[in-house]
């Protein structure tokens, strides 16, 4: 096992170091693709760049070390993230266990999973390598698992970033990790799936994605979706690749990523958006993202009257927006989550990510002033017994019925104890919009939860 740790960290250091002399370039060949036409007048616009010559250096030093990786496994499928230092340390840990499980093991001859690892101080990265080469040592040896870093070197400085960027500097680094991440992957497999590093995948997704893509051998598309959460489980056909990476350097501070995305689509004539349902891939921790940040959700003051909202991911199949996501809908602040034309059937779930007790529920939709795009019929129900890789309760039960798009619940301690999901359903269809303000959990106190416990067990014990 020494060894293989070793061989494992000594791959991982050795793709940095051949970071550490190049600069990211597109290919020449992309000079002479039809699409970039599409780009010229939008290039122009923004001025001078780097020089090409040291970009094309880069690639050079890429494409040999690909040629390398190629040799020893071509897959159908590169599975593409970009990670960068959480409070969770163990988000990306996560996310790759989630990926293997997830996979049989002939799905995982199919693909390749590369991460970049995006971060700028060098310790981090260095405990960031020991701990995955330690734990996927297997994979990494098989090939099964890449790990590249791009030096602060190869980055614009953090003055050049914030200037002319609309909102700071954060969404400017997020594009150029991407855009690193996607030239290394050009020639790695046939398609590329963008994935985040704190997500949950479904079982048997790559076979799921590839009936997907056969269905669609007659339909020429640029960008199929597998998550309707930001740019989370995007699939591009490898060939676009580096045009889409250097179409994030053009533009790397006019826009975040999941906006510069739907543009590129766009210009590569899918003018409109492929939802692919049922949706396979789903944030595994809570956290809060916007447009121009991405972090952890900040740690509140504890307040001994207001509400608990434990750990939990958020899953919802209403349309997701790029102004408010369904998580802000469970956050302690006054973030909401919005979205439009619902229909019955439709919900918001919150999975625990651990079972709680809890006392009382509150789910406030609708403005604060004067109630307008409230929730006109809807239901919240508790869940319990969660299963599967991407969980999901296998019981639920009715806590009550919104009253003008709100309610307020006390619960008893039987049906309280061991609640995994919370769900907030739609029983008929709304046209127009909808806000969902907050959806807030109190857990129960720890002197009443073993008399809970003890009422629970005895309640199934009369029923069986």
């Amino acid at each position: 096992m020494r060894c293989s740790i070793r061989r494992g960290i000594i791959t991982s250091v050795g793709i940095g170091f051949l970071w550490l002399f190049i600069t990211l370039q597109v290919p020449r060949e992309t000079e002479d693709d039809p699409n970039m036409t599409a780009f010229r007048g939008q290039e122009d616009i923004y001025g001078k760049r780097k020089d090409p010559r040291l970009l094309e250096a880069w690639q050079n030093h890429t494409f040999q070390y690909i040629k390398t990786i190629q040799q020893r496994r071509k897959t159908w499928l590169t599975v593409g993230i970009s990670s960068v230092p959480r409070p969770d340390q163990s988000s990306l840990v996560y996310t790759l266990v989630s990926l293997f499980r997830a996979s049989s093991k002939v799905e995982q001859k199919r693909f390749t999973v590369l991460v970049h690892l995006a971060h700028s101080d060098l310790s981090q990265l260095r405990e960031t390598i020991a701990h995955i080469s330690t734990l996927f040592s297997p994979q990494i040896l098989a090939g099964q698992l890449l790990l590249i870093h791009a030096p602060s070197d190869a980055y614009p400085t953090m003055d050049a970033m914030r200037k002319g960027a609309h909102h700071g500097e954060f969404y400017s680094k997020q594009n150029i990790d991407h855009a690193f991440l996607m030239s290394f992957a050009t020639r790695l497999s046939e398609y590329f799936l963008l994935l985040e590093d704190n997500v949950l995948c479904a079982s048997s997704f790559i076979t799921h994605i590839h009936q997907k893509v056969d269905t669609m051998s007659s339909n020429p598309w640029v960008l199929l979706e597998f998550s309707n959460m930001g740019f989370l489980g995007k699939l591009f056909h490898s060939r676009d690749l580096p045009l889409l990476a250097h179409f994030l350097l053009l533009f790397y501070k006019e826009k975040p990523l999941d906006r510069l995305i739907p543009h590129f689509r766009t210009l590569l004539a899918q003018k409109n958006p492929i939802l692919c349902r049922p949706f396979f891939f789903y944030h595994r921790v809570f956290y809060y993202s916007s447009n121009d940040s991405q972090k952890a959700m900040p740690v509140w003051k504890k307040n001994p009257y207001g509400p608990d909202n434990p750990p939990a991911a958020i899953f919802t199949d209403m349309k997701v927006f790029d102004v408010h996501f369904p998580w802000e809908a469970y956050a302690l602040d006054e973030s909401f989550f919005w979205t439009h034309n619902v229909s019955a059937g439709n919900h918001l779930t919150v999975i625990l990510n651990h079972p709680a007790n809890l006392s009382r529920v509150q789910v406030l939709t609708g403005t604060i002033v004067d109630g307008k795009h409230a929730l006109e019929k809807g239901q919240v129900e508790l869940g319990y017994d969660p299963e599967g890789m991407t969980p999901h309760c296998t019981s639920f039960v009715l806590l009550g019925h919104l009253l003008e798009g709100q309610m307020n619940q006390e619960i008893f301690k039987s049906m309280g104890y061991d609640v995994s999901c919370v769900r907030l359903v739609v029983k008929a269809n709304q046209v127009g919009g909808l806000i969902i303000r907050h959806i807030y959990l109190w857990e129960e106190n720890s002197k009443d939860m073993e008399a809970a416990q003890s009422w629970r067990k005895i309640t199934k014990d009369v029923k069986n």
